[in-house]
């Protein structure tokens, strides 16, 4: 019996190694483990959005991705870890409409700029539907999904109210107004029309006239003036 052990013992120490385990993880502050940790992110929002969270796995997101299973761990703790990622790059991505036209220096008038905000807005929110609706449900049961989802809407609301005082403080806007209150209910009007109208498909409504509508009226409901 001792024999059949040293045997296997010997057997085994001369084995080749498993690739998977002797690989040396990348460093994720690398270039390279950057861009790992970029495809893990892209191949768990096309895993999600393919199977949900609760179905998704970890080893599919990893193959995915062209990574070991164990690669997936050096970067992410878990599942929930990773869809939160996904959950921020895709809100950034909606938002991102307020910093390229409406805070970004252009020669494009107060109105123009608003309408080509919702236009690209709209746009995206259209590409990301079906993964928005995950993360809204996510958020339902996810007390950090719902936490980060908050905190994200609370920095770009204050960025927007800022927006709206300085078009008051150039007398483009009506003065009355309350910034901050002002921001968060027409931000509140926009996420839900687009929810409404591309998630459950409530509304029925080309591009270009949900654009030219919701521009309207935002621009109306802060008395926004031309220069």
């Amino acid at each position: 019996m001792r024999m059949a052990k040293n045997r296997a013992a010997r057997e085994a120490l001369a084995a080749p190694p498993d690739p998977q385990m002797s690989e040396k993880p990348i460093s994720p502050r690398s270039s390279k483990g950057v861009r790992t940790r970029e495809r893990l992110v892209e191949a768990a929002k096309e895993i999600f959005e393919e199977q949900g969270f609760l179905e998704a796995r970890i080893s599919d997101i990893a193959a995915r991705a062209g990574q070991s299973h164990g690669s997936f761990y050096y970067y992410f703790n878990s599942k929930e870890e990773i869809f939160r990622e996904v959950a921020a790059a895709v809100d950034e991505q909606l938002f991102a409409p307020m910093d390229e036209v409406i805070l970004a220096h252009s020669a494009l008038a107060p109105r123009q700029r608003v309408r080509e905000a919702m236009r690209r807005h709209f746009e995206r929110y259209r590409q990301e539907a079906r993964i928005i609706a995950l993360i809204e449900q996510v958020s339902g049961y996810d007390a950090e999904v719902n936490a980060l989802r908050l905190s994200r809407y609370q920095r770009h609301t204050e960025r927007a109210a800022e927006r709206i005082r300085q078009l008051q403080r150039r007398k483009l806007a009506d003065p009355k107004l309350d910034p901050m209150l002002a921001a968060a209910a027409l931000g509140a009007l926009t996420s839900r029309f687009a929810e409404m109208w591309l998630v459950h498909r409530a509304v029925d409504s080309t591009l270009e006239h949900a654009v030219d509508q919701v521009s309207r009226i935002l621009t109306n409901a802060i008395g926004l003036g031309e220069e």
